[in-house]
């Protein structure tokens, strides 16, 4: 028991008050740590927020290129084509419109890669298009043979070849060269062409260089002239040599030039489009054949299911597909409410004018009725075609090309399945070589949950996912291309350049370019072309 009046040693008090002290500290600590957590919270908070907007406004112009630009001329030493080839090259481009549109690149730098002669492509359009235009009746040609004098001798039909005064013609055998085994050659049927005899070949699907220079040439030395087919992706795309690469985009993008009646008619429609201020395309791939190829049937009728599963199986291989397993990976195309949602959540108002690039919706009018009421201002080639010239051709390569040109020249461009769909991958590749025009492309995978979510009822929340999701994506600027990205789709960096660039590889060419090449055609005795490097001069300012 204390004594009254009794105190602490002064030592004890010192203790206790230091007790206190540190108490104190660590619970100042506590609330300075908490305090700090809670502004971070919040701040994160807001920068989601604010990084959540998109300025739609900003996506009307084109999209920033940090210096690039797009030039698809010759950076290192590039001869003319020699004098004297190696044979006749002749191809048949299968596919559509835009499927061709990759061969022909294709079949152009095999011919250098060869030192072939490349006859005009052959365009199969009865198959699908039920169009006979063929090249001629599509592309430019007189265009096309001086935009490529450089790299490649073309003529439009092989001659009679004359040998010791003597008019001799190619011999008439066809072969199949089986894709597993380059070094098995199978003799089949004769074939006989209007003119001249083609030996036949069937390449393997994405050959190697290596192929046409050992099999192919092979072949064309001993019979003159060889015929392949198909030529759909039997070239390989991804080849370490940016001078090939570069020639692709040449052909693709410079050579390659619709007759001037296209061009006028798609220009009439842009013209049109524009006269009352911005205008988006959309290609709005929700057609029969690509909803049998994803497998995507459950959200139609039984009839319609049935029309799409037939479809399916007399045009695809087999293959187990379950709707919502499909959905959830984003393998199904984008219906035309879920473009719409996408849009209006991304700030476009239904004041928008949106031209549609498509064929036959599959579905008819109940799944555009949602999309037209979020979106009336829509248009197609056949709403404002003032010439009527489309509606008499509305399944032929025509509407398809006219599509194509007006797509390219948008303000925006918007793909909705940009999967196996030739016409939107070339698109996409286009404008970003025409200045890195916007393109908005929906990450399917991304959205896939978000509107799933939406379907159960939960809606809150649903414009904010949708621009986070969107806001990952790229408007069409440079990027590096990652597999399975097509070189077709985007050809950044081979086909770019910039003026001072670290990388010399990067560096632009020359000005004087075509007169280099001028020259050593000169020097090589090649003068039966016309003298013209405007072409090529406008590959080089863009």
């Amino acid at each position: 028991m204390r004594r009254p009046g009794y105190r602490q040693p002064l030592k004890q008090q010192l203790g206790g008050v230091k007790a206190m002290f540190t108490r104190l500290s660590v619970a100042v600590i506590v609330v300075v740590i908490c305090m700090f957590l809670l502004m971070s919270a919040m701040s994160s908070s807001n920068s989601n927020s604010s990084s959540a907007e998109i300025n739609t406004e900003a996506l009307w112009g084109t999209a920033a290129s940090d210096g690039w630009r797009a030039s698809s001329a010759p950076r290192s030493d590039w001869p003319p084509p020699a004098s004297e080839s190696n044979g006749y090259l002749r191809v048949r481009c299968n596919g559509g419109l835009n499927q061709q549109r990759s061969a022909i690149c294709n079949a152009v730098l095999a011919a250098r890669i060869m030192n072939a002669t490349l006859v005009l492509p052959e365009l199969d359009a009865n198959s699908f298009w039920h169009d006979d235009s063929g090249f001629q009746g599509i592309y430019d040609v007189e265009h096309f043979i001086k935009t490529l004098k450089y790299d490649v001798r073309i003529v439009e039909s092989i001659p009679e070849i004359r040998k010791n005064g003597k008019v001799k013609k190619i011999k008439a055998k066809q072969v199949y060269i089986a894709p597993a085994k380059f070094d098995h050659v199978l003799l089949k049927a004769l074939m006989d062409f209007k003119k001249a005899f083609f030996f036949q070949i069937r390449p393997p699907r994405d050959a190697p260089i290596s192929w046409y220079t050992t099999e192919a040439l092979k072949t064309m030395k001993e019979h003159g002239a060889i015929y392949l087919t198909p030529f759909s992706h039997r070239l390989a795309e991804e080849i370490d040599y940016p001078e090939y690469q570069r020639l692709r985009c040449r052909v693709n993008y410079h050579a390659l030039r619709f007759k001037p009646h296209i061009i006028d008619l798609s220009q009439s429609i842009v013209d049109k489009l524009r006269s009352q201020g911005h205008f988006m395309t959309i290609h709005l791939r929700f057609e029969m054949d690509m909803l049998a190829f994803a497998g995507c049937f459950d959200i139609f009728s039984p009839e319609e299911q049935k029309i799409l599963k037939k479809y399916r199986q007399e045009n695809f291989a087999e293959k187990r597909l379950v709707y919502d397993e499909r959905r959830a990976i984003g393998k199904c195309p984008l219906t035309p409410e879920e473009v719409g949602l996408i849009l209006r959540a991304m700030g476009f108002d239904n004041s928008t004018r949106i031209y549609l690039a498509a064929g036959e919706l599959f579905g008819g009018e109940r799944f555009m009725k949602p999309f037209r009421s979020m979106f009336p201002r829509l248009e197609n080639h056949s709403t404002v075609d003032t010439t009527g010239e489309l509606g008499k051709n509305t399944m032929g390569l025509l509407g398809s090309a006219v599509d194509y040109m007006v797509c390219l020249l948008s303000d925006i461009f918007m793909p909705t399945y940009d999967g196996p769909s030739n016409f939107a991958n070339n698109l996409l590749g286009h404008r970003l070589y025409y200045g890195f025009r916007t393109t908005i492309r929906p990450d399917r995978k991304a959205l896939a949950p978000i509107f799933i979510d939406r379907e159960k009822g939960h809606t809150a929340g649903f414009d904010e996912a949708v621009r986070r999701a969107m806001l990952k994506t790229n408007f069409g600027g440079p990027h590096k291309r990652i597999s399975p990205e097509s070189f077709y789709t985007n050809s950044w960096p081979e086909c770019f350049c910039k003026k001072s660039a670290v990388n010399p590889a990067d560096k632009c060419p020359p000005h004087d370019v075509v007169e280099i090449l001028n020259s050593q055609m000169e020097s090589e005795g090649i003068n039966d072309f016309e003298a013209s490097g405007s072409n090529l001069t406008a590959a080089v300012d863009k």
